[in-house]
Order: structure tokens, then C-alpha cells, then sequence
């Protein structure tokens, strides 16, 4: 057969195309059916591809209504929206900064069908007025995980941590955990850290902030120090740290009424104060901080004082028992009145300037019996350590959070 095509020489070309257009064919089916149709986006409830997506911010001056009007929705059926969403959403409480989201028409219009905005990073509100009118709030989900960090100090924990990647906020709340037993105005070089705490994410990966600090490691001047979170009461959801021991961490009152500054003034019967061009006692201890910082009660107590007067300035004097009561001068403004019950750690002013100084900072006394004392020479009374019937559970719970901790290298 093929000697005949030999023979016939144009109808074996013609044989050749044919055979080659099969095989083109062959491939474009291949290619139509490799196709794979466009990955549905799905957000806030809704499949994103059926919509014209705007992302934007909330402008100053920007409003509700202009921004519908910017994406073609006339002002009659915005007041309509208004009314119809004021029950469950005011719109005046828009603030510029936030982010917001427009799923409009896909048409030549392009009219905005959906309005989301987003308060936080966990939450968001929306407003769909494509046919009846409805505003809604959510909370997204939120992922826990849990991390562990160490580190040795070379100037301050702060840097320390910020090293390691982790929030300022992790910083904070071991200041709280350790303020009875460890001065973070005072931490020496190569002290060193371990702790394990939560991270909170949404989305998968917008991070929004920690959870619980679970356990920690601090050694300070060679002396170590845990601490463990445990919930005593789990109907009042009532917990507190304590060490390795089951002793708690906290005291009766706070060694500084601020959370991070230094300490300008000591207590000194026998301070030469320039102001007064003479020798003058000096009976409180000064923490220097920028004005508006805020100033917390050292302990619980009632508010038996919150005035200005004379070089005082303003000032908060808090009774905490028959034996202890503390002052705090020269606030900028205060935020407590007399007979106010305070909590340890809640703010009672701002820093501030007012009456007699020379800087920005408060003036912590401390009264023991009636008398003005320092209280950073003073041998105060430790809290309560954990109920006996509590013990032993505790002690099996801090097992695992101790090994894990015990098992941290040192960064």
C-alpha cells in the first residue's frame, strides 16, 4: 500500500495533513477539558465573585452617607437604610481609620448592595440592603495558640522580648504577675526568662493580641521564680498566680504605684529640696513618668481624700485597713472620689505637674499606723497562699507546664 502512495505521491501529502490535523484536534480537546473554572471566594457570608469588591478606610469627615452616595446609592434610599439599621446599628459611630467593605453590583451600575464595616479585628457589622433592609453584628473566630519564649536580660525585659518577637503586652502582664516579688526598675544584666503564653489570631493569621499568660520562669540576682495561673474558682472565674509552691505571688500592696518608670526621689528625712532653698524631709518616694501616665492604687482600699490643695496639687489618699494607707501627689487630673472603693491596680489619676515640683512625676506615701514610713523598706504582709483542699490538684497541675518550662532552652 505504501508503494502505491510512493506511486501517487500527492495524495500521501494529503494523507500526511490529515493525520496532522488529528492530532491538533486531539490537543485543543485536551486543553478544553483541563479547564478549571475560577475559585469561589467566600467572606463575610457571601461568594465574592458575584460582586464588585471596594475596600477602603473611613476618612475624617467622612460619612455613612457619602460613601454610599460615592457608590451610587441615591440619598432617599440612604435615609431609608438609616431607619430601617438604627435599632441595630448606629451609623454615627463610624470611625476614621477603620476599614470598610462594599460588595456592589457587577453591572454597569456598579451600586453598592452591601456595606460591611469593621470596628475591630474581631468583629464586623453588616448592613445588606439589596432587597429588605437588615444590619447584623459578628464576632469572627478566634484561633488560640500557645507559645514559649526565653531570653537573658542585656537592658531592659521589654528589649528582651521584642527580640524574641513578642507582644508588648506579654511585657505588661509579667510586670503584674511579678510585681510583689520582683523590682523591674532594678533587673541586672543576664537575668534570665522563660514564659508560656497564648496568642490570638483571626482568619488563620491576622494576629489580634494575647490570652492568658499560663506559666513563667524568672531568675532574678540567681534566685528563680514561677509562676502558674490557676483558676480557684471556676464559677466565678476567679484565678491568680502562685509559685511552685502553691505560695502566692501578689502581696498586699504593690511596690510602685506605675507600671514602668524610675524612681527620681527616694524616701530621706534629710533631702535638701531646692524649691524651698533648705533642708526639708522628704517623706514619700518620687517615680518620674511622662504626664498622663497612668497611677494605680497600690492595694484595695476606700478613697478617704481627692482634692487639690497647696503643694499637694492634686491628690488621691486611700485607707486600705486600720493599719495601712497610701497617697499619691501632684496628679494631672484625678479619677476617683471620696468614698470610691479601689482595687488593687485600678487607675485612680494621671501624672501630671500640679502643686510644688520641678518635673513630671507622682509622689507615692505610705502610712503605716499613722505614720509616714518607705515603703520600699518595709516588710509587707504576703497574700493568702492556695487552699489547702486546692493543693494537691494544683500541684498535678502545674506538672507539665513546669517540665515544659524546665525544658526550655535559654536564648
Amino acid at each position: 500500500m505504501i508503494k502505491n502512495f510512493v506511486k501517487y505521491p500527492v495524495l500521501l501529502f494529503f494523507l500526511l495533513i490529515l493525520i496532522s490535523c488529528k492530532d491538533d484536534v486531539k490537543e485543543e480537546n485536551n486543553i478544553e477539558e483541563n479547564i478549571v473554572a475560577p475559585k469561589l471566594i467566600e467572606r463575610f457570608g457571601y461568594i465574592l465573585n458575584d460582586f464588585k469588591v471596594v475596600e477602603d478606610t473611613i476618612r475624617n469627615g467622612d460619612s455613612f452617607g457619602e460613601i454610599l452616595y460615592k457608590n451610587h446609592v441615591e440619598y432617599p434610599e440612604v435615609y431609608k437604610i438609616v431607619e430601617n439599621c438604627k435599632d441595630s446599628f448606629d451609623i454615627r459611630k463610624l470611625i476614621a481609620g477603620k476599614p470598610y467593605t462594599i460588595l456592589a453590583k457587577k453591572d454597569t451600575t456598579e451600586k453598592a448592595q452591601v456595606f460591611i464595616y469593621h470596628p475591630s479585628k474581631t468583629e464586623y457589622v453588616v448592613i445588606d440592603f439589596r432587597d429588605s433592609i437588615y444590619a447584623n453584628n459578628f464576632k469572627k473566630t478566634i484561633k488560640t495558640i500557645t507559645r514559649t519564649a526565653s531570653g537573658s536580660i542585656e537592658s531592659s525585659l521589654s528589649e528582651a522580648l521584642e527580640d524574641e518577637g513578642v507582644d508588648y503586652a506579654v511585657v505588661n502582664e509579667m510586670s503584674d504577675i511579678y510585681a510583689w516579688t520582683i523590682d523591674f526598675f532594678h533587673l541586672q544584666k543576664e537575668d534570665k526568662f522563660k514564659v508560656i503564653f497564648e496568642e490570638k489570631y483571626v482568619d488563620d493569621t491576622v494576629y489580634v493580641g494575647i490570652g492568658d499568660v499560663k506559666a513563667a520562669y524568672f531568675e532574678h540576682k540567681k534566685e528563680p521564680f514561677y509562676a502558674f495561673k490557676y483558676v480557684t474558682d471556676s464559677v466565678k472565674n476567679v484565678s491568680d498566680y502562685y509559685d511552685d509552691n502553691g505560695n502566692s505571688l501578689r502581696r498586699q500592696f504593690l511596690k510602685a504605684p506605675l507600671k514602668f518608670s524610675r524612681i527620681s526621689s527616694r524616701y530621706n528625712l534629710k533631702r535638701f529640696i531646692k524649691y524651698y532653698g533648705r533642708v526639708k524631709p522628704h517623706r514619700g518616694t518620687d517615680f518620674a513618668a511622662p504626664i498622663g501616665t497612668e497611677i494605680m492604687s497600690t492595694a484595695n482600699g476606700t478613697v478617704v481624700e481627692s482634692a487639690r490643695r497647696g503643694g499637694n496639687g492634686n491628690y488621691v489618699k486611700v485607707k486600705h485597713n486600720s493599719v495601712y494607707s497610701t497617697q499619691y501627689l501632684h496628679m494631672k487630673k484625678r479619677a476617683v472620689k471620696v468614698g470610691d472603693y479601689v482595687r488593687q491596680g485600678d487607675v485612680i489619676g494621671w501624672v501630671g505637674m500640679t502643686g510644688n515640683t520641678s518635673g513630671p512625676h507622682v509622689c507615692y506615701r505610705f502610712w503605716k499606723n499613722g505614720k509616714e514610713v518607705d515603703p520600699l523598706k518595709e516588710k509587707l504582709p504576703s497574700a493568702e497562699p492556695i487552699k489547702d483542699s486546692l493543693k494537691s490538684n494544683y500541684l498535678a497541675f502545674i506538672v507539665p507546664l513546669q517540665q515544659q518550662l524546665d525544658s526550655t532552652q535559654i536564648q
